[in-house]
């Protein structure tokens, strides 16, 4: 009765019922992204950008403030280096232009080499922007911070080749750099690829990448597994100094026989520890103990070297080469470093085509140019080129020499007997001098060699025969007339 009377009066109104929210997902029919494939398809081939950028400062702070996580990084930069590389050509005029790029006041490849190979070691990967002078070709490089790719975009018919590398401003802006091929892009990549590079327009780049998978984008640093465990040794490391420090602490324990509480803090407030060479005198009823801690630590040196060796090890390097003798001789450790020449050999070989690949493109624009094509070129023997590194360990000269010595002889009698050709006798040959350091091209050097041998037999034909002195002196008339 008392609603309907409110409602007659004009104060209660109807209030519309509360909606339940409720709702349901729909997937997306896929029609707005033909085409087009998410960002993060290879996620589980790269680490995320956010992880990515977090591995690279990990990797640059270890290498500041951890030994041996610098010397991870440095002992394989010295022994690829040694003592410096070049880049060699036959033709004279590609090798003014090689030389006018190595020298150039902006790319100092003398001073700049070893800092990108540093730092291709500690971020896994490395962005150089290319300038070419629209004049006469000539070439220089510049550095993009590796933290500031924000992705990079792959062939969509080749999960393995970059074809652009996204990069981020400070401002917020997104500039796209084309990813130089060593060829012509039409002949190397199709339609899908040629529409994306079309829409990048910040300039060409160099992009390379170590410790990364075959359909992955993104490099890793050497340092990614060994990280957490360097930091583990310089915390090892520091802690027992600080146990050392402890155990050097001295501590005075003073007994006072029959005090009271009070006599005891009264006495508290006096006394003072002695310092070195001085004399205290009681009597019977005070007694002075040294106490020294006992912090009943195991030896830390065994733990100590089993992480340093967990680190060394799956770096391949053996452990005299970080100060640790061990049980190693000089027989085992010649043996030890055999494994760490062969790693470091690969990455030489890798910086290898690095520069061979980035000394083509220098040559390719420097007749481009000219107008000349650079194919035609580049098929000349004249025009192949060879990046030159140091040998990274000493030969044993005497051991080599030896070898080669009973080689050769082998390798006559063999071919004498009608058992092995000369190319199969000049390639083993050629093993061997390699370890010494000697180059050689057993095909040309097989050629040169039966070339001087028809030359010394022609040689040999039109020279008249040696005068026989026993037929001066012996045959009748031969001699001096006798009286």
């Amino acid at each position: 009765m008392i609603k309907k009377a409110l409602k007659a009066l004009g104060l209660l109104r109807e209030v519309a019922p509360v909606q339940s929210p409720a709702g349901c997902t729909v997937e997306a029919s896929g029609e707005d992204d033909a085409g087009w494939r998410p960002v993060s398809q290879d996620a589980r081939r790269d680490l995320s950008p956010i992880d990515q950028t977090r591995m690279q400062e990990l990797a640059v702070n270890a290498w500041e403030r951890q030994r041996l996580a610098n010397r991870l990084i440095e002992l394989p930069l010295a022994f690829i280096l040694g003592d410096g590389v070049r880049i060699e050509v036959d033709d004279e005029e590609a090798q003014g232009w090689l030389d006018a790029w190595w020298q150039d006041p902006i790319n100092r490849f003398d001073l700049i080499l070893e800092k990108r190979m540093r730092e291709l070691a500690l971020f896994g990967e490395q962005l150089i922007p290319v300038f070419v002078n629209p004049i006469n070709g000539h070439v220089r490089h510049g550095a993009i911070d590796p933290g500031r790719i924000t992705r990079v975009v792959m062939d969509p018919d080749n999960a393995s080749l970059p074809i652009g590398v996204e990069v981020g401003g400070d401002g917020g802006e997104v500039r796209t750099y084309r990813v130089i091929l060593d060829g012509e892009e039409a002949e190397l990549l199709r339609v899908p690829a040629l529409a994306l590079r079309a829409g990048m327009t910040a300039g060409d780049c160099h992009f390379w990448r170590v410790n990364d998978l075959l359909c992955g984008a993104r490099g890793r640093s050497d340092l990614v597994s060994a990280i957490d465990l360097c930091d583990a040794y310089a915390q090892l490391l520091f802690g027992e100094v600080e146990r050392a420090f402890a155990l050097r602490t001295v501590q005075w324990d003073v007994t006072l026989t029959g005090a009271t509480p009070d006599q005891v803090e009264e006495r508290a407030r006096d006394i003072a520890p002695p310092t070195p060479n001085t004399v205290r005198v009681h009597n019977e009823a005070e007694t002075w103990a040294p106490l020294s801690p006992k912090l009943e630590s195991a030896d830390a040196a065994t733990t100590l070297r089993a992480v340093r060796n967990e680190v060394l090890g799956g770096s391949t390097l053996p452990e005299h080469w970080y100060g640790g003798g061990g049980d190693v001789n000089r027989a085992t450790a010649a043996e030890m470093d055999e494994p760490t020449y062969v790693v470091f050999r690969r990455r030489q070989l890798f910086w290898q085509a690095i520069l061979e690949a980035e000394a083509r493109h220098v040559l390719r624009e420097r007749l481009r140019s000219l107008g000349r094509d650079w194919r035609v070129e580049f098929a000349r023997p004249e025009m192949k080129l060879r990046a030159v590194f140091p040998t990274m360990k000493a030969a044993d000269v005497t051991r080599l020499s030896q070898a080669l010595g009973q080689i050769v002889a082998a390798c006559a009698a063999a071919i004498s007997q009608g058992l092995m050709t000369d190319e199969t006798a000049l390639r083993l040959i050629v093993s061997i001098a390699d370890k010494m350091g000697v180059e050689i091209d057993a095909e040309a050097e097989l050629e040169a060699a039966r070339e001087a041998a028809r030359a010394r037999k022609e040689a040999d034909a039109f020279r008249p025969p040696a005068p026989d002195p026993e037929g001066e002196q012996g045959q009748p008339g031969g001699g001096q007339a006798q009286p």
